[in-house]
This record gives C-alpha cells, sequence and structure tokens, in this order.
C-alpha cells in the first residue's frame, strides 16, 4: 500500500510532463502539415544534380 503513495504522484508528474511535451509541439507547428512530407519522397527529380567545383590544383612539395 505504501507503493502506492509513491507510484501515484511519479504517475501525475510524468503525465504533466506528457501533456506539456504535446502542448508545446503543436504549438510549435510540428502538425501542421502531416501530407507534405510523404508525399515529398513520391516526386520525381528530373533536374539533374549541379556540378561539383574543380578541385584546387596540388602544390609541389619542393617549398
Amino acid at each position: 500500500m505504501n507503493i502506492l503513495l509513491a507510484l501515484i504522484p511519479i504517475s501525475l508528474l510524468l503525465l504533466g510532463a506528457a501533456i506539456w511535451a504535446f502542448l508545446w509541439a503543436v504549438r510549435g507547428g510540428q502538425f501542421d502539415d502531416l501530407d507534405t512530407p510523404a508525399l515529398d519522397m513520391l516526386r520525381d527529380e528530373d533536374r539533374p544534380a549541379p556540378p561539383r567545383p574543380p578541385a584546387p590544383p596540388a602544390r609541389p612539395d619542393g617549398d
């Protein structure tokens, strides 16, 4: 019976932390657009990758 005196406040603290984290995520805009990230990986990118810049010339060892 004594364990309930410890577990009830701990569970209430964890519940409060979960509610706070959920409200923080909602206010931060985490749930604003749920469809676009799933559709982004289905888009076909036809553009080629940009060319890499040329490598700098090697310096001679005889400095």
